[in-house]
């Protein structure tokens, strides 16, 4: 993953300060780009420990198109929990409960998850029911698996996650916002926009999460693996992260793992969280850091 410590180098030495909606601060720099070729194994960070349940899981609960906290804190995925607890502490139903009380009542409270765990139309309804005019909902994921699989050579392979017509009811308008697939020579690549990146936090997850979908989509439209191209705009480091950041840039790099996924799967739909195996994967220890919400 020398492509990540690389990222991190750059804007450590060429960020500008600069201030943002959380009032946090951060170092920032604008526009990169990194290439990983899905040939050479699992692009999962190995200079701390990735979670990567939460990575399937989430992923799993976009292709799903939901968009309710309650599937990812049944499968203890915490990194969606604090969006919905904020908007929740200024309802009139608050009675000041703590973040891991709302998870509990999320949890086994099929009414309160319905009226206070949904984040709005973020990106699993986005990529399975785009907003359109007079209330068109538009399937982009199956409409490009079935152009992947039809017509390959088409330019337009492109799923997006920004409507501009509905981000005000999101609980956080869509970071990684795009994504385009590329097929020749009998591969799938893919190429993701990001305008806002994270990156102690949110670029590892990222990478991994898109590096999977397109595993994924290579598996069902009997096609080998390319690459993953990630383009970020607001590349930036929370001024509460760089000790976390200098930490892995200390450590060494370890091989990357490789990722089976097992079944035969022939829609999207079709894949389950058991049909993943992640082998040889050898990470430095975790290292914790704060979201900033």
């Amino acid at each position: 993953m020398k492509q990540y410590l690389d990222l991190c180098r750059l804007v450590l030495e060429k960020g500008k300060l600069k201030t943002d909606r959380t009032n946090t601060g951060t170092l920032s720099y604008f526009g990169h780009q990194m290439r990983y070729d899905l040939s050479e194994g699992f692009p999962l960070l190995t200079t701390k420990k990735v979670y990567l349940p939460a990575i399937i899981h989430e992923l799993l609960w976009f292709i799903k198109g939901d968009t309710n906290i309650q599937y990812l804190t049944k499968n203890n995925v915490k990194i969606w929990n604090e969006w919905p607890y904020e908007a929740f502490k200024k309802s009139s139903d608050y009675q000041g409960e703590t973040l891991e009380e709302y998870v509990e009542k999320v949890n086994n409270d099929n009414e309160f998850a319905l009226k206070h765990g949904n984040l709005g139309p973020v990106y699993g309804h986005q990529w399975r029911a785009f907003d359109g005019p007079n209330g068109i909902h538009v399937d982009q994921l199956q409409n490009v698996i079935d152009q992947i699989k039809n017509n390959p050579s088409s330019r337009r392979l492109i799923v997006n996650a920004w409507n501009p017509a509905v981000i005000d009811q999101m609980a956080l308008p869509p970071c990684h916002m795009m994504f385009q697939f590329y097929v020749n020579d009998g591969k799938l690549s893919c190429m993701l926009y990001q305008r806002s990146a994270d990156i102690f936090l949110g670029v590892p997850f990222n990478i991994a999460s898109y590096a999977l979908l397109t595993m994924m989509i290579a598996k069902i439209t009997n096609l080998e693996l390319g690459e993953f191209v990630h383009t970020v705009g607001d590349a930036h480091i929370y001024s509460n992260h760089f000790e976390q950041i200098n930490k892995q840039l200390s450590r060494e790099p370890r091989e990357l793992p490789q990722m089976i996924i097992h079944g035969n799967q022939k829609n999207i739909e079709d894949f389950k969280f058991e049909d993943f195996e992640l082998v040889n994967y050898n990470p430095h220890k975790g290292i914790k850091g704060k979201v900033a919400v």
